[in-house]
């Protein structure tokens, strides 16, 4: 213990003497609050009812300096080092959410798509109180990733608030961990040209893969207009913001970002080969669409290159850098925040849908009077269209997605 207050001691002494060259004040309350440190590390050593090696004691005082700072700072011990590679190649083991604490308690930023977490119907902004009937309560980022995956098959049973309508409403999910693959992008083609494009998470080939699937859209006949569903994607890799927002802008400022010295300022432009030139675009956000995700429909939103359509965004404006230390940690740190390219910032306030338009079933108004299909013995319909059968199914159960698709299709029928 004493070779390491002593490393305390020196660490500080050299960093006061390269001040002392620059600064003729010494930083009188930092040598202070080292000093109130160091007594506080002995006490624990020598008083805590359990022993402590000191790496663990030096590991917790890093992590409780980070994680007061702001929700999204972090120390990385090794294993969160291989988890956050993990997230940006697609594949890792857990029940599928990109989470984040907030005011103590673990807030689900979204569900992944086909994961666990989806499948059983969790929702954004849904807060996990007990996991296993344990109440969770003041915990790291890390702590609540190590209490939520586990090996594979494992079953993890999660005690839910979610509010409706203003009225908080207990829920409890039973969840079986299980590879959770995620498939950043998707795509479909609906009637009349219109393509549907999902991007599930930002990932290191979001880009490249959304260029393939336009291409391969484009190649069964022209698209007359695109749906980019952006909900619920929690972001990733800001390069793959960036490479899908230039696949629809010619130019102009994509996003930039601005830190406490103007040497962390970046900005970013589009590139003029583009994917899809005229084609008109609508973009879907929620609640769940944070980060990367805001990126995008921010920039296209603010070239008015889309017309965004659904409810604010998440409102994750800031910068994460990370920086490797020895034995393989990692320093998560803030170091800027996000700015579309009108100089919206992001941070706490989101993305504003152009159209606000809330989810869940479309409300599909139609008379009460008696059809044909209502009367008894009817003669059936033998030329209907199942696939169409099937996208009117889909749209009357998704009212975001019915108003983008009746948009494009408005437009289409308008220019005519």
């Amino acid at each position: 213990m004493k070779s390491i207050t002593t490393a305390l001691f020196f660490a500080f002494a050299v960093s006061q003497s390269v001040q002392a060259e620059t600064d003729a004040h010494p930083d009188v309350d930092s040598l202070d609050a080292l000093r109130a440190f160091i007594e506080v590390y002995e006490h624990l050593k020598k008083e805590y009812v359990e022993e402590i090696d000191d790496q663990t004691l030096l590991n917790y005082a890093i992590d409780g300096m980070l994680t007061k700072l702001d929700p999204h700072s972090g120390y990385l011990e090794p294993r969160d080092v291989t988890s956050l590679r993990d997230s940006t190649t697609g594949s890792f083991g857990g029940i599928g959410i990109e989470m984040d604490i907030i005011n103590g308690l673990i807030e689900v930023i979204a569900p992944i798509d086909d994961s666990p977490a989806a499948i059983a119907g969790m929702r954004a902004r849904d807060l996990i109180t007990h996991v296993d009937d344990e109440p969770v309560r003041d915990i790291s980022l890390r702590e609540a990733i190590e209490i939520l995956r586990g090996p594979i098959g494992a079953k993890v049973k999660l005690t839910v608030l979610r509010e409706t309508d203003g009225q908080s409403e207990k829920l409890d999910f039973t969840l079986e961990r299980a590879v959770v693959r995620v498939t950043s992008v998707s795509a479909e083609q609906f009637p009349h040209g219109i393509g549907y494009l999902r991007i599930s998470q930002f990932q290191n080939r979001t880009g490249a893969d959304l260029i393939k699937a336009i291409s391969a859209m484009q190649a069964d006949g022209p698209l007359n207009g695109i749906i980019l569903d952006l909900r619920n994607n929690p972001g990733g890799v800001l390069s793959a913001a960036i490479d899908v927002a230039d696949s629809f802008l010619p130019d102009g400022l994509i996003v930039t970002t601005r830190g406490r010295d103007s040497f962390l300022d970046s900005s970013y432009e589009a590139k003029p080969d583009t994917v899809i030139t005229d084609a008109p675009i609508v973009v879907l956000i929620n609640g769940g669409s944070a980060s990367a995700a805001e990126i995008v429909a921010g920039a296209l939103q603010d070239h008015e290159r889309a017309v965004v359509i659904g409810t604010p965004s998440f409102g994750k404006g800031s910068v994460q850098t990370i920086l490797s230390l020895e034995n393989n940690y990692a320093l998560k740190l803030t170091t800027a925040l996000y700015y579309t390219p009108s100089g919206r910032s992001i941070q706490a306030t989101g993305i504003q849908p152009t159209i606000q338009v809330s989810g869940g079933d479309a409300l599909i108004e139609s008379d009460s009077r008696t059809r044909e299909a209502d009367l008894p013995k009817h003669l059936e319909n033998r030329e209907k269209n199942a696939e169409s059968d099937d996208l009117y199914a889909r749209l009357e159960a998704d009212n975001q997605l019915l108003h983008a698709y009746n948009l494009l299709r408005g437009a289409q029928l308008l220019v005519r």
